[in-house]
């Protein structure tokens, strides 16, 4: 019996990923489901989802279907989330009469609270902590664009179904030419890239400056560490391990960015785009700083300064 997979948001991670996995379900184990809304439902249904990659010499793939609504969906063995941090409830709203107790959900999104956020709406089913680097966008609807090192996956098992067999998850993952790293715990790993994405995109997106003036400018560097060492500390609380030197680290890694590089809240933030990335990364330290008695003021503060940026846009 074939496994029923989804797909559910076609932008740069969920294209990507689901263009290797319908072109490599060549003996047809696996029926797929895209779901998309609007202009890119009626493209990728008529003539089919397009990746333009190094990796891929074909450019069209045509799933076993195409969906416009999640309510349109049977129950699904896997479902890949690949929306927007600010859409996320909502999908899990409408996932709730889908998922079973064995339904995989994976979700490919940033944010270290993606995983509690999934189970304050859905009990049921079997969550996968994860994070993903892939350098993919959406160049018009229905066509992606990948350039750069081939998509990593960093996954782990359910902490409330670590006996869950999910071999088979990692196996399709992997035979679709991905980069896939499977971990027990893969919390390191999520929080490490989450320290980055936050303390850059907050400062960015507070000074409109890009990742390599933000290297270079005292005061945008003295803030960036911060709230790093806020989010280390949050992390330390919640017994996540993270290296000792993960603030050099992160630096180090921004070094490794083209100069006038942006943050996608830094584009977000100064184009007055009411959704963005502030509540995943302010509001999620925050309200981890809550719980674990921590002090996150540093974060406080410029999460303030950027809602009042935006109210005044």
């Amino acid at each position: 019996m074939y496994k029923r997979i989804a797909i559910i948001g076609l932008g740069g991670v969920g294209g990507y990923f689901g263009f290797k996995l319908n072109e490599s379900n060549t003996d047809k184990k696996f029926n797929i489901t895209f779901v998309a809304r609007g202009i890119t439902h009626d493209i990728v249904k008529a003539s089919g989802l397009t990746l333009h990659s190094p990796e891929h010499a074909h450019t069209n793939t045509r799933p076993d279907s195409v969906l416009q609504e999640i309510s349109a969906l049977t129950q699904q063995d896997l479902i890949l989330i690949c929306v927007k941090a600010y859409d996320l409830e909502n999908v899990c709203q409408q996932l709730l009469d889908i998922v079973t107790d064995k339904t995989v959900l994976l979700p490919l999104m940033n944010g270290v609270d993606i995983y509690d956020r999934i189970r304050k709406v859905i009990m049921d089913g079997v969550v996968l902590p994860s994070c993903v680097y892939v350098a993919s966008h959406m160049e018009e609807k229905g066509v992606i664009v990948h350039k750069g090192n081939t998509g990593k996956i960093i996954l782990g098992r359910d902490p409330q179904h670590l006996q869950e067999n999910i071999d088979w998850v990692v196996d399709m993952l992997q035979n679709s030419g991905a980069n896939i790293t499977f971990r027990d715990n893969p919390l390191t790993e999520i929080w490490t890239k989450f320290i980055f994405i936050a303390s850059f995109g907050l400062v960015s997106a507070r000074y409109n400056k890009s990742i390599g003036q933000l290297c270079e400018t005292l005061l945008l560097k003295e803030r960036a560490i911060s709230i790093m060492e806020e989010i280390k500390a949050v992390a330390e609380r919640k017994n996540v391990q993270l290296p000792h030197n993960i603030i050099e680290l992160t630096f180090k890694k921004a070094e490794t960015f083209p100069y006038h590089t942006p943050t996608s809240l830094q584009l977000d933030v100064h184009s007055g785009k009411r959704e963005n990335e502030l509540e995943l990364f302010a509001g999620a330290i925050i309200r981890y700083g809550i719980e674990t008695e921590t002090d996150t003021s540093n974060t406080r503060a410029i999460y303030a300064e950027i809602t009042e940026k935006l109210r005044l846009s």
